[in-house]
């Protein structure tokens, strides 16, 4: 089997852009549990995007975005996890590519005393302009929730449990 300098060379930049996407959704998730607001703006791309994540209002800039991720999570007693797993990036073009993912996210709110843990799938856009991967929609679905309140003992309630919507 011959391969060309040109087929190596085209698998390389794939394998590149792959990677630079998927830097690109880990820089996302940290910036989100590090409340890093400027990094979190700086995952989208400017100008019009679509962020639809279900149970929240959906966003066509970034900048309205940001500023609700930063009402509801740059306040103390709010820690976040974000861990995604199970990619998968389809590139469309040299400009253009989609991933799903898998997301095992958790926060514990200090103020109710309460820890949320989440199952959720997300799809996404992205585009590469001037040799850069950015985020230009982003939808997510819940597919399970598990709600705990921690009474001031220690001991632990179920407050919420939800299961995937049947197919």
């Amino acid at each position: 089997m011959t391969i060309s300098l040109e087929d190596l060379a085209a698998r390389l930049t794939a394998l590149e852009d792959k990677e630079a996407i998927r830097a690109l959704k880990a820089r996302y998730l940290r910036a989100c549990d590090l409340k890093q607001v400027e990094d979190v703006r700086d995952c989208f791309a400017p100008g019009k995007i679509r962020i639809a994540y279900e149970n929240f209002p959906e966003f066509d800039d970034r900048d309205a975005f940001v500023a609700i991720y930063q009402q509801m999570a740059c306040n103390g007693g709010v820690y976040d996890i974000h861990h995604a797993t199970n990619w998968q990036i389809e590139l469309e073009s040299e400009t253009r590519a989609t991933g799903k993912w898998s997301l095992n996210f958790r926060t514990i709110l200090t103020g109710p005393r309460q820890v949320v843990r989440l199952a959720v799938e997300y799809d996404d856009v992205y585009e590469k302009r001037d040799g850069r991967w950015w985020i230009v929609e982003t939808v997510s679905r819940v597919t399970s929730m598990l709600t705990e309140q921690v009474d001031e003992d220690g001991s632990v309630t179920v407050i919420a449990l939800a299961e995937a919507p049947a197919a």
